[in-house]
């Protein structure tokens, strides 16, 4: 099956799955899996004009991995997770959308100094 993109997990993304309780965590993996070749707005969600979430919902708690693409030869073909939270609210955090594109912004600088 092709995959629509690839995925890259940067370290804060890797703590918070790997603080996960075992069950949830393979839930998510499943729905990133899942969202790679699918198109499913439920799992895969933009939220500005440069960040997207990797939504997962379990026993009632709502799980978000922020991301952003970076274009490979000018095609999306590669996200990259920077960091996940647990969603307590209806509403997405502001500050969790700062943070993605803070992080996008150092990731793209150090891409371009290499």
């Amino acid at each position: 099956m092709k995959l629509n993109f690839e995925i890259d997990l940067l370290p804060d993304a890797i703590e918070f799955l790997e603080n996960l309780d075992d069950k949830v965590r393979e839930k998510i993996y499943y729905n990133l899996k899942k969202a790679q070749t699918t198109n499913e707005k439920e799992l895969f969600k933009k939220l500005n004009d440069n960040i997207w979430e990797f939504r997962t919902l379990y026993n009632g708690i709502a799980y978000r991995l922020f991301s952003f693409w970076d274009r490979k030869n000018g095609e999306e073909t590669l996200v990259i997770a920077t960091h996940g939270i647990l969603k307590k609210t209806q509403k997405t955090p502001a500050k969790e959308i700062k943070k993605a594109e803070s992080i996008r912004i150092g990731y793209l600088k150090h891409k371009l100094k290499k």
